[in-house]
């Protein structure tokens, strides 16, 4: 099962500056428990944002074209697409958190996407892989508690591929 995690703003963005855009507490919560404990496929970028190195009880996988990058163990560098069931279980859940050239990368492969939709508008760079949501159907839709931590509206949405696609 491949599913992809992410957030985005009412256009699309999805990081400013290789960074989130935004602070949500309770978007990083949803991240982390559909993460923990499974795979999860990132880009370079997307990996040089992570403060600490890789992120615990979760296998590290980051895509570059550079075969010289280094990542911090225990995160594994593959250089193509085809090198990621070298290193995964096909039963594997694997979630690919970004960002935008890894979306693309996977867009035909994935099965689930888990998104937090933010009703606002943000300054951004990066803006999320366009996704052919008729190809999926809606089966969890939450609005998310705003509160002094969570000042922004939000909408945990997951669409799973429709079988008939």
């Amino acid at each position: 099962m491949i599913g992809f995690v992410w957030a985005e703003d009412s256009a699309h963005n999805i990081g400013v500056d290789g960074h989130l855009p935004w602070s949500l507490p309770n978007d990083m919560k949803r991240f982390k428990e559909l993460t923990t404990g499974n795979v999860i496929v990132m880009g370079r970028k997307t990996y040089e944002s992570f403060p600490n190195g890789p992120l615990p009880n979760r296998l590290n996988i980051v895509i570059s074209r550079d075969k010289n990058y280094q990542v911090q163990k225990p995160a594994i560098l593959i250089n193509h697409k085809d090198e990621l069931f070298n290193h995964v279980d096909p039963d594997d859940k694997i979630m690919v958190i970004g960002g935008s050239t890894i979306f693309q990368l996977f867009k035909d492969d994935v099965d689930t996407l888990y998104v937090t939709k933010i009703h606002h508008d943000f300054a951004g760079d990066t803006k999320m892989t366009p996704l052919n949501y008729a190809d999926f159907k809606l089966v969890e839709k939450k609005e998310g508690t705003t509160d002094e931590k969570n000042i922004y509206p939000y909408t945990f949405e997951t669409y799973e591929r429709s079988t008939n696609v």
